[in-house]
């Protein structure tokens, strides 16, 4: 099963157990994210679901794998005759996450299971 998520003003297509490189998030290495913005969730050969633009409900769990920068990307500017040189490096900070679990409708939230396993 497949899923396209959007995060970071972008969409990716994922599918569990993909690792993969996403716009930098405030979140440590361990640490779980749900993106709840889901376009689409294709099931094999079953029918493709698309949401109008997300489907409700509908969210992809992900654990951070680690922080870090990509490789460097070397800006070099020159005017031909002028000596005029210029050169710039910067390298884009990413976040690397690990798909868990593909969710197709809503689930019910922890709060309330919380109170019904202590009262039994």
């Amino acid at each position: 099963m497949n899923a396209i998520i959007v995060t970071g003003g972008k969409q990716y297509k994922v599918a569990e157990g993909d690792e993969i490189f996403i716009e930098k998030v405030d979140a440590e290495a361990g640490d779980t994210l749900v993106f709840d913005q889901v376009l689409a969730i294709l099931d094999g050969d079953k029918k493709a679901k698309f949401g109008t633009p997300v489907i409700k409900g509908a969210s992809v769990d992900a654990t951070v794998v680690k922080n870090g920068k990509g490789k460097k990307v070397v800006i070099f500017k020159y005017n031909p005759k002028k000596g005029y040189r210029n050169r710039q490096g910067h390298r884009q900070p990413y976040t690397k996450v690990k798909i868990e679990k593909i969710h197709k409708t809503a689930r019910k939230a922890a709060a309330d299971a919380a109170p019904a396993e202590a009262e039994a």
